[in-house]
């Protein structure tokens, strides 16, 4: 009997994740079929259709191209949407990754609609609710049959939370990327000699969470730190639409040493992370991806759901704090961390172990 499987992405994060999932469900033949749902969180080119193509993901069968307006008109316009896509699939499991208002919306949806949710990386916590993602992720897994958690603290965290059905430990299915994904990124991306950058000779930056872009004194911290650093090493920038849109004059002239660039694609992405000599972010796959690829992060965030690289010395935790962030860069810049054969990840067949449980579940 053919399972159909229904996925709901909307953001670059999760557009890797499912990458990795619908390359395993292919590899089932007939027992598993597959509908994407990209809800259009993502709208920018560099964004959204740029990731398709490079991770070879098949065109979504739906595309909602919601986008824009608050996080609880953004999340009702998703679910309406979302929910009429699921009475005509009428699919038998609904597939949601991380923490986004396109998480929370697919996972209500169907929790209304008596369809079993699976929730790939669940678990996760920041204790932090003053977070949008902490209360999307929050909510998706207490609605969710299926918790395939990234990490063995992320099944911690749902059994303090008194969640212990329907828990599973399958790895994280960004390392399975990662994987995949990190010798095509050195073969085919031009994007170092674009440029002009030397491996290991350059610093890379990602800032986009609403924490750090709408708050005027953290953005100007962070700009700050990023003006310091740029003085004596190359910066690279990549701006994400939100935080372009937040920069004034007198903030970007701060930014006149810094390499500032438009969203980029993915496999342009991953050669930089795999070249840089530091990696300053606050992004939750940036950091992880910086361990995969061996490269010291500095995380302008308070806290992290990534504890794994905080404990195995690869990621410092600094805020907005821009001598913190200098001082981090800095000290990680000279030397580097011991090498740890820890795989706090998993195996590298996280996809599989996924579609394994959803043909068992």
């Amino acid at each position: 009997m053919t399972r159909k499987v229904l996925t709901i992405v909307g953001a670059r994060p999760q557009f890797i994740k499912a990458a990795a999932v619908s390359r395993a469900i292919s590899r089932v033949g007939d027992r598993l079929t597959e509908v994407m749902v990209h809800t259009g969180q993502h709208f920018d080119e560099n964004m959204s259709a740029v990731f398709f193509n490079e991770l070879e993901i098949p065109a979504p069968a739906h595309n909602l191209e919601i986008s824009s307006g608050t996080h609880g008109s953004m999340t009702g316009r998703m679910l309406v949407a979302v929910e009429e896509v699921m009475l005509a699939e009428k699919p038998d499991w609904v597939l949601i990754y991380g923490d986004t208002n396109s998480t929370l919306a697919g996972a209500l949806a169907a929790a209304k609609l008596h369809i079993p949710v699976a929730h790939v990386e669940a678990g996760l916590r920041s204790f932090n609710m003053r977070m949008p993602e902490e209360v999307n992720r929050v909510l998706s897994d207490r609605v969710s049959a299926l918790l395939l958690c990234p990490t063995d603290e992320a099944v911690t965290n749902l059994r303090r939370e008194g969640i212990t059905t329907g828990v599973f430990n399958v790895g994280d299915v960004m390392y399975d990327v990662a994987l995949h994904m990190r010798e095509k990124a050195r073969a085919q991306s031009d994007v170092l000699r674009r440029l002009g950058l030397e491996q290991g000779k350059f610093v890379l930056a990602t800032c986009h969470r609403q924490e750090n872009t709408d708050d005027p004194a953290r953005l100007g911290a962070i700009v700050e730190a990023f003006r310091q650093i740029s003085v004596g090493t190359k910066l690279v920038l990549p701006l994400h639409p939100r935080t372009r849109k937040l920069l004034n004059d007198a903030t970007r002239e701060k930014l006149s040493n810094v390499i500032l660039t438009d969203p980029l694609g993915f496999l342009d992405m991953v050669a930089l992370e795999q070249a840089a000599q530091v990696i300053v972010t606050d992004s939750g796959g940036v950091q992880k991806e910086a361990f995969f690829y061996g490269v010291p992060c500095v995380t302008m965030r308070d806290e992290t759901e990534w504890v794994e690289t905080v404990a195995l010395g690869w990621n410092s935790i600094v805020g907005a704090d821009t001598a913190r962030v200098v001082s981090a860069v800095t000290s990680a810049a000279a030397q580097r961390p011991v090498t740890s054969t820890a795989t706090p990840y998993g195996d590298g067949r996280a996809a599989e172990h996924v579609v394994d449980h959803l043909l068992r579940g």
